[in-house]
């Protein structure tokens, strides 16, 4: 053979060994390159060259919620700095173990997989540099989500038979004109360092202790879980029944109408859950008087004269029913008002039922944020908002910023929000919500409405409350600063058990200046009640 033939063919041999590994290096190196990094027995992303400085979440403020520290020459842990934040933030672990929360839902930010990191991080695994992800800076304020923590513990008066102690619960803090989020508390939580700490050694004990608890402390209760909204609901009806046009505020119902029994499609319903008669004694009263006074009777027959095509549409316009996304990216559970079994356009009574809150009304302490947003804000829901910005943590220079912007078009009129919020006012001052004005509910103004959520008869009911401050009786279409809504499960009186944290929280918000806002003029309360007749005892 000739030796020129011999080496012509050795050449060719080779180019395509080569050619066959580089096809097979762009294949796993590129093509496939997320599948490979992604793989739990893949151990590269554990070498020093290969360990990820993954991006901190800090507030609003610049105060840092979780970052990654140095554990040893090469290697990062995470840690996390408020434990209140456990749910809503989550943890990361590594590769062997999916992310939660925030962590999860903005990883390729964390990790610096996408934006404009993610080129920079190319050249990073050129020279075998760790990448690096981008910072991201939430809308929470941690004073706020501080003052939260702190008051959702605090004492509560023990009534028998009415409140109860309780350590479940959610609370929501919002700028209803932003949609941002500046606080959000889920309990019980749990510890994510000890979370991220154990599961690095491989010690799984404490995660399924979390997981096999009752308790539910993994559950992110504000944005995961359901209940029925008890009366906190009549404010959605009050809201179909005003902008439609099928109530007003000063409707009147005399006496067997405001008190009961009354009857629809044959069926008796009443005088149960009556909550007037005891110190009604002059009508007729108004729907105003019902609301304030948290009355079922009076509501269920709005709800009815609403009708179930009209109560729907509007709930439908609030995002009830309808699949809700933080920042378009963090899932919100569906909140659910339909009985599946038989629709509420062939059921009278059920529709009732819903009118008031006790029906197959099933919501999240989210969207019921989200509800009490629209009335603070005129009539328009803003998208909610959890992200303020992303920064790149080697220059310091804003990636990308968030700005407000509004979720769907005008859902109810300006006209019909500033009567919801009159009516809210005297609920705080005149009603089912006054235990707020013992405390600051005057000096800032709280306005709001109560919810005692009755469950299956046996345990104690849920216990709700949506507000807003401050609000200016001078000024009724100036809309307040920011919304709490807060709930505890089976503590039972809403306004006695989560009424007076909510106080202190809204005290802490503004005497502090977390939220600028201006103290509004002061108005004497039971000059106010009497002369627009919200009561009729004392006066």
């Amino acid at each position: 053979m000739n030796i020129r033939t011999g080496i012509h063919k050795l050449m060719l041999f080779f180019v395509a060994l080569f050619l066959a590994l580089s096809v097979g290096l762009v294949y796993w190196q590129v093509v496939v390159a997320d599948q490979v990094a992604a793989n739990i027995h893949n151990n590269r992303p554990y070498l020093c060259a290969n360990s990820p400085q993954r991006g901190r979440i800090l507030d609003r403020n610049g105060v840092v919620l979780a970052e990654s520290i140095t554990q040893d020459t090469c290697s990062y842990v995470r840690h996390y700095t408020d434990p209140s934040l456990a749910g809503l933030i989550g943890y990361y672990v590594g590769l062997r173990y999916p992310p939660t929360g925030i962590e999860s839902q903005f990883d390729d930010i964390l990790s610096g997989r996408a934006g404009l990191t993610a080129m920079s991080n190319i050249v990073n695994k050129t020279l075998h540099r760790p990448p690096v992800g981008d910072d991201i800076y939430l809308t929470i304020d941690a004073r706020i989500q501080r003052s939260v923590a702190k008051h959702f513990d605090d004492p509560i008066d023990i009534v028998p038979g009415k409140t109860f102690v309780t350590d479940r619960g959610s609370v929501v803090v919002s700028n209803p004109h932003t949609g941002e989020i500046l606080a959000m508390l889920s309990r019980p939580t749990y510890d994510p360092n000890k979370v991220v700490q154990t599961l690095m050694k491989g010690d799984e004990s404490y995660y399924n202790s979390l997981v096999q608890d009752p308790k539910q402390p993994l559950l992110e209760r504000p944005i995961q879980q359901l209940y029925s909204p008890g009366s906190t609901y009549k404010t959605v009806t009050l809201m179909a029944g005003l902008d439609s046009g099928k109530a007003t505020l000063n409707d009147p119902y005399d006496r067997e109408k405001a008190l009961g029994p009354i009857f629809y499609t044959g069926e008796k319903f009443g005088p149960i859950g009556n909550n007037i008669d005891g110190y009604t004694f002059r009508f007729p009263v108004t729907t105003e008087y019902a609301f304030v006074h948290s009355d079922n009777i009076i509501f269920a027959q709005i709800g009815v004269k609403t009708g179930a095509e009209t109560w729907l549409d509007y709930n439908k316009r609030f995002f009830v029913g309808e699949q809700v996304k933080i920042d378009g990216l963090l899932p919100v559970v569906v909140s659910k008002v339909q009985n599946t079994k038989k629709p509420l356009e062939q059921n009278a009574n059920a529709l009732a039922a819903n009118a008031f809150g006790q029906g197959t009304n099933s919501i999240s302490p989210f969207q019921m944020s989200l509800i009490n947003n629209i009335v603070a804000n005129d009539g328009q829901l803003m998208q909610p908002a959890i992200i303020s910005k992303i920064v790149d943590p080697t220059n310091k220079s804003t990636i990308q910023s968030f700005s407000s912007k509004t979720l769907g078009s005008q859902q109810i009129s300006s006209q019909t929000a500033t009567s919801v919020r009159r009516a809210m006012y005297g609920v705080v001052r005149c009603g089912s919500g006054s235990i707020i004005s013992e405390k600051y509910g005057q000096q800032w103004n709280i306005i709001g409405k109560t919810g005692t959520a009755e469950i299956d008869g046996i345990q104690p009911a849920h216990s709700w409350m949506i507000t807003q401050a401050p609000y200016s009786v001078e000024s009724q279409g100036v809309p307040p600063a920011v919304t709490i809504v807060a709930m505890k499960e089976n503590g039972g009186e809403g306004g006695a058990v989560v009424g007076p944290m909510i106080a202190d929280v809204y005290n802490d918000i503004f005497s502090n200046g977390y939220v600028k806002a201006s103290r509004p003029p002061q108005t004497d309360t039971r000059e106010y009640c009497c002369n627009s007749g919200m009561l009729q005892v004392g006066c």
